[in-house]
């Protein structure tokens, strides 16, 4: 290294390009920082997840008539998610049907409900499940001399005006060319107008209902009335396709005589279990998994007095999605029904590891950048250190008050630049202190140079 010229002190300022940025980073002040956002994102992660873990969600469902079929189920699936969940509550709410649930989850009044799926949901719906599928079911008194859908203009139809199954008879009316105001409807709540069927002050009953439902059984059964074939499902489906065909079995209602006496077609629609989308995640993943994966023991919740439900159970199952029709699917359900599909890591894994091999590449990058600022930091100290030494040694044989005061300048000088190289981590805190170390040592050396030679100044002027 060729020694500088007294008076030169290292230059810094000529640093130019990435090197120099670089340089002017703190990698222990980034290593800090870095380590402190990590501690808190783990604190954050791990109290979120005890929060969780510990929480007791009370929720409600509503599921319609008591006696209906939605309800004893839904009563079935709280005891189940109970047992294998204690930390989730779930109390069943009677309500009068599809349309009243969907508006009070709208409202957020209820956490879960079950509708029928022809029944449009609000914005806040998410889908859960299919549960099973609900029959539109017709019948008619026999002395009504009613045969088609049509023979029912002008008759009185025992169906409450309001509701998700009203809505299903006006679709079916629509289809057939009729409106609202070619019937009357009597009863102001299905259980009125089951009453008012029953006595015979109606002509026709419809009910959106699953197979062999307790109450219409009991009407059947009671005789004189006949259940009516709803044909053309194909067609509605056209228009409304949550309509699907199906069909009433023979011997539904009573094996013998048989009733119905032959296979019906009619239309059917699934019943859905749907909750609030801001309903927790980790809630709807549980009661989610307890529907597919419990089936059995919420068979078993069912008292043996509805044992014609029980075989409804088998029918739940994943909704389709990408359809563009119905409410979305609820992401904590989703999360379950996608659990046994390639995880994105391994969907992706070639681009993973592309990127992978592409951090560890800059990763080494930076270890060598690192080095070369390192380097670079002790060759700016050296030089610093070099430069004492070339002034310590021209003390030392300095005879000049002069020359040692153009000496302690120049150190002084070479200090400065020292601290703002410092500053701007052109060299580093160890190399600085070893700097300091050699230069403290020529600044005594200088003044106690000044004071022998001032000394011998002196003693030279006195006679």
């Amino acid at each position: 290294m060729t020694p500088k010229q007294p008076g030169q002190v290292p230059q810094t300022k000529n640093l130019i390009g990435l090197e120099s940025l670089f340089l002017r980073i703190k990698f222990s002040h980034i290593t800090v920082v870095m380590l402190g956002v990590v501690s808190v994102g783990l604190v954050a992660v791990t109290s979120n997840y005890l929060v969780r873990k510990l929480q007791v969600h009370d929720l409600t469902l509503g599921a319609g008539d008591a006696s209906g079929e939605s309800y004893v189920l839904s009563q079935a699936i709280a005891t189940v998610i109970e047992r294998y969940y204690p930390r989730i509550h779930i109390t069943i709410q009677e309500t009068g049907g599809t349309s009243e649930n969907l508006k009070l989850l709208e409202d957020k009044k209820l956490d879960l409900v079950t509708a029928q799926a022809d029944v449009p949901a609000g914005p806040s719906a998410r889908i859960l499940a299919k549960l099973y599928g609900d029959e539109f079911q017709l019948m008619v008194q026999n002395t009504a001399r009613i045969k088609t859908f049509r023979d029912l203009r002008g008759k009185r139809i025992a169906l409450p005006a309001a509701g998700g199954q009203y809505r299903s008879f006006l679709n079916l009316a629509e289809h057939f060319g009729l409106t609202a105001q070619d019937f009357q409807f009597v009863g102001s709540t299905e259980a009125e107008a089951n009453q008012i069927f029953s006595d015979r002050q109606a002509d026709a009953i419809f009910r959106v209902r699953a197979p062999s439902n307790t109450t219409l059984k009991a009407l059947v059964q009671k005789g004189e009335i006949t259940i009516l074939p709803i044909e053309q499902a194909s067609a509605m489906g056209i228009k409304y396709p949550t309509f699907i065909p199906s069909l009433i079995a023979q011997g539904t209602y009573q094996g013998f005589p048989p009733i119905p006496p032959q296979d019906l077609p009619t239309v059917a629609v699934h019943r859905t279990l749907l909750a609030r989308e801001d309903l927790d995640f980790t809630v709807v993943y549980a009661i989610t998994q307890v529907l597919m994966d419990y089936r059995q023991e919420i068979v078993d919740a069912i008292p043996p007095d509805q044992g014609e439900i029980r075989p409804l159970v088998a029918q739940f199952q994943e909704p389709e999605t990408g359809t563009g029709l119905g409410a979305p699917l609820h992401p904590g359900a989703l999360a379950y029904y996608d659990r046994d599909r390639p995880s994105f890591i391994q969907e992706n894994a070639d681009l993973l590891g592309f990127l992978l091999t592409l951090l560890l590449v800059i990763g080494s990058w930076l270890v060598q950048i690192k080095g070369m600022m390192e380097a670079h930091q002790k060759n700016q100290a050296d030089e610093y250190s070099s430069r004492v030494i070339i002034l310590l040694e021209q003390v030392q044989v300095s005879k000049s008050l002069r020359e040692l005061e153009r000496i302690r300048h120049e150190l002084l000088v070479m200090l400065t630049a020292a601290v703002r190289d410092l500053d701007q981590d052109v060299i580093s805190e160890e190399s600085f202190q070893s700097f300091r170390v050699v230069w403290q040592i020529a600044l005594d050396v200088n003044r106690e140079r000044r004071t022998f030679l001032a000394q011998k100044m002196r003693q030279s002027a006195t006679p």
